[in-house]
């Protein structure tokens, strides 16, 4: 009956059934087949209420979806590109600095493609970019952001791991720059042999660029100052952040306004809060029924089980890294960065655990495998996004995220493997 039961569920993902009617149904299914007082579900939804940190997600979620709307997109371009735009590759250097910019705070890559993907574009074409290099740059770069603070799945991760939010925010910095830099000297080696023309830099428009994207610019300083200056915890940063964003995109800048207006055709605030909790309700969702299903496989053990398996086969801590890389990929590339924490992140910590790997590190592996993920063939999900975005074929997508798929791999393999690269700041 059980057997049946797994098949029926299975076949109801495929069909697309929500994945949380499936977690849960599977969780309640595995109880009921063990015997155990279901109770502990209940309990489980306590204990996720009762966390501190909870209240961060819709915060941080909200002033993503706020800065999304908003025109500071443009506003950051144009700063980046005053700043930035003299070196060689300057345009694509700032398309990565911007993207990493704006996932770092809407948590999902597919936000930063469609809400940029249409302004940087057209942008790198004119600048004697080739399109293709351009399609390839902004496919890739749409993850890239999510190790820096105050990264939503940086954020879900520690909740569910029971790591420092603190020290996860600070251990991704570097390994988020070395990313980013691997993809910044491609593109100044493409900017060199295209002939692509430099920016050249007047202090004025430099100048008149930072004070029109100052508010936004300074939104990571408000988080972190007040963080690590001792003044405020998560929640509380979280909170400032999203009323900073909301006095700035709604009063200041005037992008978004208060309520519904047929005759203006600028974002409404109900409409933002209405998107932005969906996203969150369905983390949450995710996230209660996830933990009943992870307290069923910690009661039977099942980590442990799987972990006597890997030892039998695998004795080196080199190989078990290179074998996580390959398995997290895979994740990466199958399911969303939310589900994959909450599903896979139990299951590997104990594991990694006993190999000897710090728990901050292993939480920098993991979502950097994630952020790779999202370009990863056949169905990583950027590679699809950006193919309704462009309107190309996602075949042609896959061939055109290569180059880049192949530096970040480059770069994952020395986070994976440079212990010392995430835990060098707070060591």
């Amino acid at each position: 009956m059980t057997i049946v039961a797994g098949i029926l569920l299975f076949i109801a993902a495929l069909l697309g059934a929500p994945l949380f009617v499936v977690l849960a149904a599977f969780a309640l299914m595995m109880f009921v087949q063990s015997g155990t007082d279901i109770v502990v579900l209940a309990e489980e939804q306590y204990k996720l209420a009762t966390n501190p940190h909870l209240i961060t997600i819709p915060l941080f979620t909200f002033a993503g979806f706020l800065m999304a709307h908003s025109k500071a997109g443009d506003r950051l371009v144009r700063a980046s590109r005053a700043i930035l735009g003299w070196l060689p590759g300057g345009l694509a250097i700032v398309v990565i600095a911007t993207c990493a910019f704006f996932t770092t705070f809407t948590g999902a890559s597919g936000v930063t493609i469609v809400a940029l993907g249409g302004l940087l574009l057209p942008m790198m074409v004119r600048e004697n970019y080739p399109e293709k290099f351009g399609l390839g740059l902004i496919t890739g770069s749409g993850s890239i952001g999510l190790l820096f603070p105050p990264s939503l799945p940086i954020i879900l991760y520690g909740i569910v791991a029971m790591v420092s939010i603190d020290d996860l925010f600070l251990a991704g910095i570097f390994p988020g720059m070395l990313m980013m830099g691997v993809l910044a000297l491609y593109s100044m080696f493409v900017a060199r042999k295209h002939e692509v023309e430099r920016t050249r830099f007047e202090f004025k428009e430099a100048l008149l660029a930072i004070r029109e994207a100052g508010w936004e610019l300074l939104v990571p300083a408000v988080v972190l100052v007040s963080i690590y200056g001792g003044f405020v915890t998560i929640g509380e940063a979280s909170a400032i952040a999203a009323l900073y964003v909301l006095i700035v995109e709604v009063f200041i800048k005037k992008d978004i306004i208060l309520r519904p207006d047929s005759e203006d055709d600028r974002p409404d605030l109900p409409m933002i809060i209405r998107e932005s909790m969906v996203m969150v309700g369905a983390i949450l969702l995710i996230l209660g029924v996830a933990l009943g299903l992870t307290n069923y496989l910690v009661q039977e053990e099942v980590p442990m089980k799987i972990l006597a398996l890997i030892q039998e086969h695998v004795q080196s801590k080199f190989t078990f890294l290179l074998l996580l890389t390959v398995f997290l990929l895979i994740v990466g590339c199958l399911m969303d960065i939310f589900s994959a924490i909450v599903v896979v992140v139990p299951l590997i910590t104990p594991i990694a655990a006993s190999y000897g790997i710090h728990p901050v590190h292993l939480g920098i592996i993991f979502l950097a495998n994630l952020e790779i993920g999202y370009i990863t063939p056949p169905v990583g999900m950027n590679l699809f996004i950006s193919s309704l975005a462009f309107d190309k074929p996602v075949v042609e997508l896959y061939k055109l995220a290569l180059p880049f798929l192949g530096l970040l791999l480059i770069a994952l393999l020395i986070i994976t493997y440079w212990e010392g690269l995430s835990l060098f700041l707070i060591q």
